[in-house]
């Protein structure tokens, strides 16, 4: 006889749920909003809260044991259907709602793999129980929205060891206010700092400066909290330090709230160099070291900052930094079309074009790609899809990739964002592209259609043009889309683009950036200085976008000046800036700082594709450094190895400076330096055939490789086996000295 009692506890349950649905169905919206239980206002958020529609659950693509839903909660309409239609409608019983799957599989009295998610007794049981027994209405258009999220306290000064309780307020379009803490989901941004439970109860755990995010139906609101350091600092070891700026008061004031002890100036030698490497990506020489430091005279900081903004080398480093955001590739171009990219770059940061305008011409480019280079933007992105997902994240560092398939889950942005922005490139066309990328000189001509629309796959119908929080343009307005949006993309009342630029200009200075990663503005990765990416998006929005004001604005101030070396008092320090960071040199310097030394250039002579074959590449010659190659494509194995940004897609994590087994092997053994030292034309070559004295040897060594002279201790052994050693053992050890040089972390980074 088969065996009834599942079904019997079933239908025990099934009565017992009936019941407390119906005598609990009004006191379940007490704190809900006034009326029947609303589908979006109630039961989204307690299925967003037990994690029923995210990834792992029934929001996975597939959804979980034959139901989905869509992933946290982007599309009201179908989870309605799926639940209550989906499957015969049995998740919903109408008749009987105690018995109902919605509530019998997440309390466990029905097998659940998703485990329990609901108690009998909760809260949120009795909300569901309700809207089930008031027939399970489903979305609304007339109902009110959700307008906004706020986070209190939005920040909190605290100490290791104790806790804060945290409420979220949700703000909707009719102007009520409710208070939704229960469905918030929370995450903590540094749980080095502070913890947060599901209930939103802060636990500090450490020092510094954390955030904690609240999540309410796609909606997040950040709230900050501040741990000081335990160390005790006179409050006039802030009074007294040297400030040159708006950036020296916002970082010391951020110190002074944090107990973190700012580590005194650098010396002349160190930041001579540091300035070199930082705005045109190459050491001084020595005759330039020398100068600088028998400078005795007022303004010379001054002096060598105008002087590095205005030097050629500064036209070639921050044309290369540019490339690599605008992916200047021939993995994706042909040489001409490189060229010209590369050219329209160049020029623009050669007549020094404000940032705002250089920006307008690229996402407005039409015409022949090797007339006009920025028309190349659209051809390394071919569809409004990339081309909307490429111009937020190079113009705005926001990453909307997630919103294509959903609402996304860090950010704000929804699905139907998404495809109205990427709408507004719809209308983008080329002629003249050829069946092989690899044919022909990559001659094109961009062009912009009067009509068509991209379709959102959810609805099926075009989405109105906008940009993200833009008003929606008009669909059969014939103009060109791209100009509204650039007009709104470049405006300085969009919060990002400033951000973007600033942020990155910043992190190029000082190693890291006020937000981290470098291109992640979303609303969930908050800042490490809020008031100072302010502050300095204001100056340069002031000033034009004229990023050589904004430059000279950080190479001026003491903070940049600080050194690198902790102190105890900032010694765990990694974003504040009490002192510098040092960072081990972007390949592409660093390859060009050895050729520097030794006296003896890379040649480039091949392109490397993404299939593993080569091209023969001319046009380079002899004395070209790495940083002014116009292509990320060109074969050289140095800066593959170092970490070259390969150019494939609009990210910082495409660059590496990570260190590597492969990168020490090649220093120590390869040929980079091994071949470049032994060269019979090379710089040892060179210095000893002018026979000259063994401590000219060593300062010239120093000068050359660490911008500094050498102390007693490092010269003198060295001076010992040089002036000890027979003429034909001198070569290699003056070698060996350089090699030693070149291999040392002073010389491998930045500090």
């Amino acid at each position: 006889m088969p065996c009834r009692c599942a079904s019997a506890v079933t239908c025990l349950v099934g009565v017992f749920m009936l019941r407390l649905a119906l005598s609990c169905a009004a006191s379940a919206t007490d704190t809900a909003a006034p009326g029947p239980a609303s589908f979006e206002l109630d039961v989204m958020p307690i299925l967003s809260k037990a994690g029923c529609n995210s990834g792992g659950c029934h929001g996975a693509l597939a959804g979980k044991g034959g139901f989905r839903l869509s992933l946290f909660g982007y599309d009201p309409a179908a989870d309605h259907l799926a639940i209550t239609r989906d499957a015969r409608g049995r998740r919903v019983d109408l008749a009987d709602p105690g018995t109902s799957l919605l509530l019998t599989k997440p309390t466990m009295a029905v097998a659940h793999k998703g485990g329990r998610r609901l108690e009998v007794e909760g809260h949120d049981y009795k909300l569901l129980a309700a809207w089930i027994s008031s027939g399970c209405l489903g979305p609304n258009a007339q109902e009110k929205k959700l307008v906004s999220v706020t986070l209190s306290p939005g920040e909190a000064e605290l100490t290791p060891g104790r806790t804060q309780q945290l409420s979220v307020t949700a703000t909707y379009s009719d102007g009520s206010t409710r208070d939704v803490t229960r469905w918030a989901r929370f995450t903590s941004a540094d749980e080095t700092v502070a913890t947060v439970d599901p209930a939103g109860l802060v636990t500090v755990v450490g020092h510094g400066e954390g955030a904690v995010n609240a999540w309410f139906s796609s909606q997040n609101a950040l709230a900050r909290v501040l741990v000081p350091f335990p160390h005790v600092i006179p409050p006039d070891v802030f009074a007294g330090a040297a400030r040159e700026n708006l950036i020296d008061d916002l970082v010391l004031e951020q110190l002074q709230r944090l107990h973190l002890k700012p580590s005194p100036p650098c010396d002349d030698a160190t930041f001579i160099r540091r300035a070199f490497l930082d705005t045109i990506g190459r050491l001084p020489t020595p005759e330039e070291v020398r100068g600088h430091l028998a400078d005795a005279s007022p303004g010379k900081r001054e002096r060598l900052v105008d002087l590095l903004l205005a030097r050629p080398e500064f036209v070639d480093y921050w044309t290369y930094k540019w490339s690599d955001i605008l992916l200047v590739s021939g993995s994706k171009l042909r040489p001409d079309a490189v060229n010209a990219y590369y050219k329209w770059i160049r020029d623009r940061v050669a007549e020094n074009t404000p940032w705002d305008r250089l920006v307008w011409e690229v996402v407005t480019a039409q015409g022949a790609s090797l007339e006009n280079g920025a028309t190349n933007f659209f051809a390394v992105h071919q569809d409004p899809e990339a081309m909307a997902e490429n111009v937020s994240q190079a113009f705005m560092s926001l990453s909307i990739g997630c919103a294509k398939c959903h609402n996304h889950p860090l950010e704000k942005w929804t699905n139907d964002q998404y495809y109205a922005l990427a709408n507004m490139f719809a209308r983008v066309r080329a002629k003249g592209w050829g069946g092989d990328s690899r044919s022909g000189n990559g001659q094109r001509t961009l062009f912009v259609e009067t009509r068509g629309d991209l379709l959102q796959p959810r609805t099926g119908r075009p989405q109105p043009p906008a940009p993200l929080d833009g008003t929606p343009l008009p669909v059969a307005d014939p103009g060109d889309r791209r100009e509204p949006l650039a007009r709104w993309l470049t405006s300085p009342e969009n919060p990002y683009f400033t951000r973007s630029i600033v942020n990155r200009v910043w992190a190029n200075f000082f190693s890291v950036g006020l937000v981290e990663p470098v291109d992640d503005l979303r609303a969930t990765n908050p800042t490490s200085n809020e008031k100072l990416l302010a502050a300095l998006s204001g100056y340069t929005a002031e000033h034009g976008y004229d990023l050589k004001a904004l430059m000279r604005l950080i190479l001026l101030s003491e903070t940049y000046r600080r050194s690198s070396d902790p102190l105890p008092e900032n010694g765990d320090d990694r974003k504040w800036f009490a002192r510098a960071y040092p960072r081990r040199l972007m390949a592409e310097v660093l390859s060009d700082a050895i050729s520097d030394v030794t006296g003896v250039r890379d040649q480039y002579t091949e392109l490397a594709m993404n299939d593993g074959s080569t091209e023969k590449l001319a046009g380079y010659g002899e004395d070209t450094r790495a940083i002014q190659l116009h292509d990320s494509a060109v074969k050289n194995y140095f800066l593959k190895a170092f970490g070259r940004n390969a150019r494939d897609i609009t990210c910082e994590c495409e660059r590496s400076n990570q260190p590597s087994l492969v990168q020490v092997l090649h220093l120590s053994n390869g040929p980079t330096i091994n071949d470049k030292l032994s060269a019979k034309a090379g710089r040892v070559t060179q210095i000893l055939a002018t026979d000259p004295t063994m401590q000219a040897v060593i300062d010239d060594a120093w000068l050359r490789c660490l911008s500094r002279m050498p102390t007693d201790a490092e010269k003198k052994p060295f001076d010992e086996m040089l002036t000890a050693a027979k003429p034909e053992e001198k070569r290699e050890l003056v070698e060996d000295m350089y090699w030693s040089l070149l291999t040392s972390r002073e010389f491998l980074f930045r500090h």
